[in-house]
């Protein structure tokens, strides 16, 4: 066959042109990497702190120690006991918590022995109330003797004999080393609730 010299130089510009243009085709822009994404973990937000229940006020009970118990009474349970005027309840006891929550905390002093018996009444926080009731459950012996229902009474004996009376929104606390079992308190007792005014 009879080879055409014009297409041959046709063909070879063809050629080159788009080698040229291929050459001049733009480079794509390389595809972005996205930066690699942390791994520490978000710390958790702190609880928020619960606000604390609030705590009902105590009810003050303000009763003069001889109206408490009278001298009569007192005469009649030991004509030996007298007033102790420098009576102040221990750090840490009932008597004290008594005190704290507004009620009164009063003690007598045996002239011979220098026992002391110590009574304190009190109208506590109503919602304390039944827990100091579950704390006598759990701690001493019931004494169905001090007072009928709704009274509750009880008595933990130890070197000073503790006895523990509720009625209604009162306590009563009284200690001594006199009370050996619950009936050595049973007289003042009755004098107590008796001399506290209504609520």
């Amino acid at each position: 066959m009879k080879k055409h010299p014009a297409r041959i130089i046709a063909a070879t510009i063809a050629l080159a042109s788009a080698a040229a243009l291929a050459g001049c085709a733009p480079t794509p822009a390389p595809t972005s990497t996205p930066g690699k994404t942390a791994n520490a973990k978000t710390a958790p937000a702190a609880p928020a702190t619960p606000a604390a229940a609030p705590t009902d006020p105590p009810t003050p009970l303000a009763i003069a120690c001889d109206a408490l118990v009278t001298a009569q009474q007192l005469y009649a349970f030991n004509p030996n006991v007298g007033s102790a005027p420098d009576y102040s309840p221990k750090t840490g006891s009932l008597e004290k918590r008594i005190a704290e929550w507004k009620g009164t905390a009063c003690a007598w002093q045996n002239q011979t022995s220098d026992q002391l018996i110590e009574i304190a009444v009190a109208r506590p926080p109503a919602n304390q109330l039944e827990g100091l009731k579950n704390a006598a459950i759990t701690d001493a012996q019931p004494v169905p003797t001090y007072g009928a229902p709704p009274i509750e009474g009880y008595f933990k004996a130890g070197t000073s004999g503790q006895v523990q009376i509720f009625r209604g929104t009162e306590w009563i606390v009284a200690e001594s080393a006199a009370f050996f079992e619950p009936g050595d308190a049973a007289q003042l007792m009755a004098n107590v609730l008796a001399n506290i005014p209504a609520s």
